[in-house]
């Protein structure tokens, strides 16, 4: 069986998903900010044709977003969590085998259909997800992942495909690999295409066409497959398995500065409280923890910066323990008369929850605390997140957490924030 893959990939997700609950905004330049609010991660078409660039600060496009009435977001993840979970439910009704690649992309083995079914079915899936979900999408279509990647870059940039790009043939793939900036092949960085320019490789075809030993020369031996998946030789199966995660980082920057000792256990009981809920999720369990701070180093504060890791007694995923061994190195790195702008915990050794080696003087209530702090993830699972929480991680209206001043409501994962409609 030929192996044929596709990859549909959710066009400007972030702003895509405030519009699903917003048609009114569908024609208006639209921008998502990141955390805290600081820059745009999220463009519509008509927010790009105003020259906003991603990453642009929000406060340097204030006027511009004043005179042209751009309409503004804080990012809302559980939004877009949830929505990117129903395209996955949508995809799945109709192509059996699938890879999340991110939270708006997602690779198809088309290879199960008869090849003349492939590009209608591709077609079908981006008229279901828009009719289902509401979010349009592209369709890239390919005999490898970097292919299909390829065919999607065409398929967004050429109207005329109609969101649905097929390269299969090695005729069409001759024509129009040749249009495509080497920059946009996947996984060709910044540095890599630096390196590939100065022998003249400008294009998707000039790759395919390099030997494979330069590229990987060049490039490691990432470049030497890439060459042979352009060739349209498959070198990249579909990972249907979640990669075995090696570590979790919950790091946030401060809504205002922290400058006192008891904001600062807060932020990091909280986000250390988050780590434990992730990795209780994920089924694994931290051997040793790292937590830093920092001030802003672009205000003219005085600078300091400081980390500090340890060791658990035994591996652990329990929220007490690590908020409790997390504030302590929190306290020693501690230092009077500073803005803090940020802080984060690092968990950099994960282990299966299943393998544990107990203490030796082991805690028997263990048990009794996993159920409770399980109780408590479905609990906030269903009713919001923070709706039970410790106590040391402080009040949800703390100074120091996240600005979100334009989040629009969670539509689908919060009753409370569910439009009301009222008669007369």
């Amino acid at each position: 069986m030929t192996e044929v893959f596709g990859i549909i990939d959710c066009n400007n997700f972030y702003v895509s998903c405030e519009r699903v609950f917003r048609p009114d905004l569908e024609g208006v330049p639209v921008i998502v900010l990141s955390n805290n609010d600081g820059c745009a991660v999220a463009r519509s078409a008509e927010a790009k044709a105003l020259g906003i660039k991603m990453g642009d600060p929000e406060f340097k496009i204030r006027d511009l977003i004043k005179r042209e009435n751009v309409k503004v977001f804080s990012s809302n993840y559980a939004l877009y969590g949830s929505l990117s979970g129903r395209v996955t439910d949508t995809l799945l009704s109709m192509v059996p085998t699938i890879e999340t690649y991110s939270i708006d992309e997602s690779f198809l083995n088309l290879g199960e259909f008869r090849e003349r079914e492939v590009e209608p079915l591709a077609r079908e899936l981006r008229e279901r997800v828009r009719r289902w979900v509401g979010i349009p999408t592209c369709v890239g279509i390919g005999t490898t992942k970097t292919l299909a990647k390829v065919a999607n870059f065409i398929a967004k940039k050429r109207p005329q495909y109609l969101g649905v790009c097929d390269l299969r043939s090695s005729q069409v793939r001759e024509e129009l690999l040749s249009t495509v900036p080497v920059d946009e092949v996947w996984g060709i960085g910044a540095a890599s295409a630096a390196k590939l320019a100065k022998i003249g490789v400008q294009t998707a075809a000039d790759l395919a066409a390099l030997d494979p030993d330069n590229a990987r020369a060049l490039m490691t031996v990432m470049g030497g497959r890439t060459v042979y998946e352009l060739r349209g030789i498959s070198c990249l199966p579909l990972e249907l398995m979640e990669p075995t995660r090696k570590g979790i980082a919950v790091t946030r920057s401060f809504g205002a500065p922290v400058t006192t000792r008891r904001e600062m256990r807060e932020a990091i009981a909280s986000y250390a409280t988050r780590a434990a809920e992730k990795m209780r999720r994920y089924k694994v369990a931290a051997d040793n923890i790292f937590v830093f701070m920092h001030t802003n180093n672009f205000n003219n504060d005085p600078f300091y910066s400081n980390g500090a890791s340890a060791r658990f007694a035994e591996t652990t995923n329990d929220t007490g323990e690590v908020v409790a061994l997390a504030v302590r190195l929190g306290e020693r790195l501690w230092r009077d008369g500073f803005r803090y702008s940020k802080t984060g915990i690092m968990i950099t050794e994960l282990l299966p929850e299943t393998i544990r080696q107990p203490a030796l003087w082991g805690d028997l209530d263990r048990e009794r605390r996993e159920r409770a702090w399980k109780a408590m993830d479905k609990l906030n699972a269903t009713l919001g997140r923070d709706t039970v929480r410790i106590l040391g991680a402080g009040p949800k209206s703390a100074a120091w957490k996240l600005r979100a001043e334009h989040r629009s409501p969670r539509w689908t994962t919060r009753w409370d924030e569910l439009p009301r409609v009222r008669s007369h």
